[in-house]
């Protein structure tokens, strides 16, 4: 089933991003650009998804183009503060009206969807649009709940893509160090998870590093510090001595997921994945990033410090996350702080164990994994376009 996207113009084949004010063409290095320039729009990578995996898509432009079709808006940041219905032109807003073009918002973050679903309704209605008029796909699966809102885990394909020219690595047990836990940008909670581990010595033996340490662009601890003895304290102090780095790549190298450094992976077991969000703004949702998509690829047990429910949804996607082996009881607890706790009991017993017992026992896993992760592209696309089609 084909993707059907009416664009305001299509320039050497591609959609232009909806609504942009930055000015740009395709394969320069500005095209990359268009998300951090007002409004945060981007170009599509549903598009890029389907050239990649020649997935069927259909690109129409305002002046001639069938009904039932999608006009896509991609967000690099949904920004409360736009009044993104006032910044559709009056030829898209006439097909709106017309019911012959629905607007399809598109975001890849995993803020609450409840919180944006209310500020579109409000837009709708001051614009006197129909609040059926679009769709908004997100990564966080709390969307589900919503009607109209449909859940694309969007980094699954994203680091397929980033990360392409990346041969996989081998699933074997010559390796040297129990665990992987790199760590790029500062949030609290993850130092103190890190620093937790850090003075409990379970990373004695393992690769791990914290690059970013900004006090002055902080935010309350997702963790309740004082609840767990002395980790304030070990926090304060993990911090005082930070940065630890494992490379000498820029921060701006760390960030580009086309770079990789195969001996992170190569010598570790088990990555101890700190995902980008505990809470998920509130939502109770999953949202679940290229960091989680990582230790897929590249052949390595791993552990999530993330949402509750990372792993359930991991499995409903038909990845293995070696429950016969690895204590997963901590993806079920909603406190985050009371989670950590069970998730850190959980890291001890598999490093008493020994991860290179544990990580022999998971082989068929690890492969079965890398080889879903090849798999899986066209097969999600497949099942949006059917989404979509059915809303």
């Amino acid at each position: 089933m084909p993707f059907r996207f009416v664009t305001d113009q299509i320039i050497k084949g591609r959609a232009y991003p909806a609504l942009s004010e930055w000015q740009a063409r395709p394969y320069t290095a500005a095209w990359r650009e268009f998300g951090s320039h007002w409004p945060w729009t981007t170009p599509i990578r549903i598009e890029e998804y389907c050239r990649q995996h020649d997935y069927p898509i259909e690109l129409y432009t305002l002046d001639s183009f069938p009904d039932g079709c999608w006009y896509p808006i991609c967000l690099g940041f949904f920004d409360f503060d736009i009044d993104y219905m006032a910044l559709i032109g009056p030829a898209c807003r006439d097909a709106v009206h017309q019911r012959r073009l629905r607007l399809l918002f598109m975001y890849h973050e995993g803020d609450n969807p409840m919180r944006i679903k209310h500020r579109l309704d409000m837009l709708c209605q001051q614009h006197g649009l129909d609040p059926t008029c679009y769709v908004f796909v997100s990564s966080n699966t709390s969307a589900d709940k919503l009607p109209r809102f449909v859940t694309f885990q969007d980094f699954e394909l994203w680091y397929y893509q980033r990360n392409l020219d990346v041969a996989l690595l081998c699933v074997d047990t010559e390796r040297s160090k129990d665990f992987l836990c790199l760590n790029r940008i500062h949030k609290s909670w993850r130092a103190a998870v890190v620093a937790d581990l850090v003075s409990m010595g379970v990373l004695d033996n393992s690769i791990w590093s914290y690059c970013n340490v900004d006090a002055h662009n902080d935010e309350a601890s997702a963790l309740q510090l004082d609840l767990v003895p002395q980790l304030r304290y070990r926090t304060q102090k993990f911090l005082a001595n930070a940065p630890y780095y494992v490379d000498d790549l820029t921060n701006e190298q760390r960030n580009d997921h086309s770079r990789f450094v195969p001996d992170l992976y190569r010598h570790t077991f088990c990555n101890i994945v700190t995902e980008s969000q505990l809470d998920v703004d509130q939502s109770g949702g999953v949202f679940l990033t290229e960091k989680t998509f990582k230790p897929i690829k590249h052949a390595q047990m791993f552990f999530i410090v993330g949402a509750a429910g990372s792993l359930d949804q991991l499995r409903r996607m038909g990845y293995r996350v070696f429950d016969h082996v690895l204590d997963n009881s901590y993806d079920n607890i909603e406190d985050a702080t009371q989670r950590w706790l069970c998730l850190r009991d959980a890291i001890q017993q598999a490093h008493t164990q020994g991860l290179q017992s544990l990580y022999q026992q998971c082989l068929d896993d690890l492969v079965h994994n890398q080889q879903l992760f090849l798999a899986v592209p066209t097969q999600r696309l497949n099942s949006l376009a059917q989404r979509l089609d059915q809303i």
